[in-house]
């Protein structure tokens, strides 16, 4: 969905607090990023690898990198847009919050 508005996707990610990216040559194959409160939480987006590029370990260096980065931090959240990518997160060492449940308040008619 965020590709859908590409100028609001460029002003997210220069406002966020990391963003990692693999590239192939001059192909930006893979990209991730972060927002974080500077000491306990970390809340990580757009864990995003070109489909032709999946299977290479390219998400898992680039989460590598996250966990490097936020490893003092209490939390490093994620939350998932399809419910079957979680068996990928929990190998990387995530878990399923016990009690919690995600929740999103959407404004698609803001078309800017």
């Amino acid at each position: 969905m965020p590709g859908q508005y590409p100028a609001r996707l460029y002003k997210a990610l220069m406002h966020s607090s990391t963003v990692v990216t693999a590239w192939d040559g001059d192909r930006l194959v893979g990209l991730v990023r972060l927002i974080d409160d500077s000491e306990l939480v970390a809340y990580m987006h757009y864990v995003l690898v070109d489909p032709i590029y999946h299977g290479r370990g390219i998400a898992s260096t680039m989460i590598g990198i996250v966990k490097e980065k936020y490893k003092n931090y209490l939390y490093i959240e994620i939350m998932l847009g399809e419910s079957k990518n979680a068996s990928f997160y929990e190998w990387h060492g995530f878990q399923v919050m016990p009690d919690g449940i995600a929740m999103q308040l959407c404004n698609f008619a803001d078309k800017r």
